[in-house]
């Protein structure tokens, strides 16, 4: 497992944009498959993004497909989730996840490893 720190949450109107940045410790982060999830109050995680790490190709969720991107640097031990277009809908706990070594991974029981959540607000 990694540990990691999520950032870049907070307030932002309806239409506004956001950067979360996930920081994952350890030397094995290029070999992990990174996810995006989150969690609003009453309903279960969903899928947000994932990234692998062989080909780097991302997968996104349908409510919000066309809106994000998901990115990595695995020399900075990094991944990004640029969300625009930001609806009301959107608000909600993002989680960060790591997934197994050499591991892929589209739904949280493939994930190991998990930060502690920055929370989303987008008013309307």
């Amino acid at each position: 497992q990694v540990r990691l720190v999520e950032s870049g949450g907070g307030l932002v109107q309806a239409g506004g944009s956001l950067r979360l940045s996930c920081s994952a410790s350890g030397s094995t982060f290029d070999r992990r498959t990174m996810g995006w999830f989150r969690q609003a109050p009453g309903k279960e995680r969903e899928f947000v993004a994932t990234i692998g790490w062989l080909t780097n190709s991302p997968y996104y969720g349908d409510a919000v497909k066309g809106r994000v991107t998901i990115s990595r640097d695995n020399a900075k031990n990094t991944v990004l989730l640029v969300m625009n277009s930001l609806k009301s809908e959107d608000t909600a706990v993002y989680y960060c996840a790591a997934g197994p070594v050499g591991k892929a991974g589209l739904t949280a029981a493939d994930f190991d490893s998990w930060g502690q959540g920055t929370q989303v607000t987008v008013s309307s």
